[in-house]
C-alpha cells in the first residue's frame, strides 16, 4: 500500500535519494523545508511546506502522514517544534541520527547497546545554539533521538549511520579518495594497508529507511558497512580509475608529527588504536538483519568520481588543496618525501 511520507529536509545529501527511491515505489512524498537548497529540484513530483524546524512549523498544522523522516535534525527543539503539529497525526517517526552519539569508540564491535553521550550538566540542550552544535553534536543528536522517543511514543526508529559517502557529498569526506587517486602518481596512504575502515552509500541507506518504513520497523540500527582494511578500499577506488596511482603506506605516528590528522587529512581512517580503535569497526548486524544491504565499492567509488568531475571548477580545486578535507598535493608530496627519506631500504611504496 503507498505510503504518505513526509521528508524533513529532502533536497541535500541524503535526502534526494530517498525522494527519488519512495516515488519509484509508487509513494507520496512531501517535503518540509526552508526551500533554499535545490528550490526546483523535485518541482512537480512532490508536495512542498515551507518552513524553519527553528522557528516556523505552522505549515505542518492540519497535516497527516503515515510516516515521518527526519533528515536535518542535530537539535532538540527541532525535534519538538515540529511535533507541535504532528505528533497526533503521524504513524511512524524515522529519525536519522549518528554514531557520533557514542561515548566510548576504544573497542571493536559494539553495538547499539552501547552508552551515549550525555550532555554537561551546566548546559541546556534545548536552548543549545548553533554556534555550539560542532563541540556538543554527539550530545545533541543523543538527546534528539531521547525527544523523538517522548513525543511519538513506540513509533520511532532511531538510524544511526557512520560516514555516509556517495555522489552529491560535498564534505570530500570521502570524495577526495577517487579524485585523488584519479590523478595518479604517488598517492599518501594512512597508516597500514590492514587498518580498519567503514562507511555506507547514502543511496544504501536512504533506500533502506524507505524499506523500514514500508514495513514499518521499530528500534535503533548502527547504519554502517561492513568493515574492510583500508587498502581494499584504495586499490578498489583504483581499479575504476586508469591513472595508474601508487601508494605510499605512511605510519600513524610520522603523519602525526608531520601535522597529518586521520579523518580530517587522510578521510575513511583513523588510527585504529586508543580511543578511536572501533570507530570504523562497529557491529552492524542488527541492521543488515532488518534489510540493510551494500551496492559494490567500485559503484560507489566511480560515480562518485564521475559526480565529482560535474563540480565546478572552484570546488574540485578545493578538493585537490584539501580545503574541506584530504591533504593539499604540496603537503602530500612533502610527507612523502620526508617518510622515503628516513627509509634505509625501500619496500614501503609498492603499488
Amino acid at each position: 500500500m503507498p505510503l504518505n511520507i513526509l521528508i524533513l529536509g529532502g533536497t541535500g545529501f541524503t535526502g534526494p535519494e530517498q525522494v527519488e527511491y519512495a516515488l519509484a515505489r509508487g509513494h507520496k512524498v512531501t517535503l518540509f523545508n526552508r526551500n533554499r537548497t535545490r528550490p526546483d529540484f523535485f518541482k512537480g513530483k512532490v508536495d512542498q511546506l515551507i518552513g524553519d524546524l527553528n522557528d516556523d512549523v505552522s505549515a505542518l498544522a492540519g497535516k497527516k502522514f503515515d510516516v515521518v523522516l527526519d533528515n536535518p535534525t542535530t537539535f532538540p527543539f527541532w525535534v519538538r517544534n515540529a511535533a507541535q503539529h504532528l505528533k497526533g497525526n503521524v504513524g511512524h517517526y524515522i529519525f536519522i541520527s549518528t554514531e557520533s552519539v557514542y561515548r566510548d569508540n576504544s573497542r571493536p564491535d559494539m553495538d547499539e547497546t552501547d552508552g551515549t553521550t550525555p550532555m554537561p550538566p551546566d548546559v541546556d540542550p534545548y536552548t543549545t545554539v548553533r554556534e555550539n552544535a560542532g563541540k556538543y553534536y554527539g550530545a545533541l543528536k543523543t538527546f534528539a533521538e531521547q525527544e523523538a522517543e517522548r513525543q511519538y511514543p513506540g513509533r520511532v526508529t532511531i538510524v544511526r549511520p557512520g560516514l555516509i559517502v556517495g555522489p552529491l557529498d560535498r564534505s570530500d569526506r570521502f570524495t577526495y579518495w577517487p579524485a585523488r587517486i584519479d590523478r595518479g602518481g604517488d598517492v599518501l596512504a594512512p597508516g597500514t594497508p590492514d587498518d580498519p575502515t567503514q562507511w555506507i552509500d547514502s543511496r544504501d541507506l536512504a533506500e533502506w529507511m524507505i524499506r523500514l518504513a514500508e514495513q514499518r520497523v521499530i528500534g535503533t540500527f548502527n547504519a554502517v558497512g561492513h568493515v574492510r582494511p583500508m587498502q581494499e578500499l584504495l586499490y578498489g577506488i583504483k581499479a575504476v580509475t586508469t591513472a595508474g596511482a601508487q601508494f605510499t603506506w605512511v605510519p600513524a605516528d610520522f603523519l602525526a608529527e608531520h601535522g597529518v590528522r586521520g579523518w580530517r587529512h587522510m578521510p575513511v581512517w583513523l588510527p585504529p588504536v586508543g580511543p578511536t580503535a572501533g570507530f570504523l569497526r562497529r557491529n552492524n548486524a542488527r541492521a543488515v538483519k532488518a534489510g540493510l544491504t551494500f551496492r559494490p565499492l567500485a559503484v560507489t567509488a566511480s560515480e562518485t568520481l564521475a559526480w565529482h568531475k560535474t563540480r565546478p571548477e572552484a570546488e574540485q580545486k578545493a578538493t585537490a588543496d584539501g580545503a574541506i578535507a584530504g591533504t593539499a598535493t604540496a603537503k602530500e608530496a612533502e610527507v612523502i618525501a620526508a617518510w622515503k627519506a628516513k627509509q634505509t631500504t625501500g619496500g614501503t611504496t609498492n603499488d
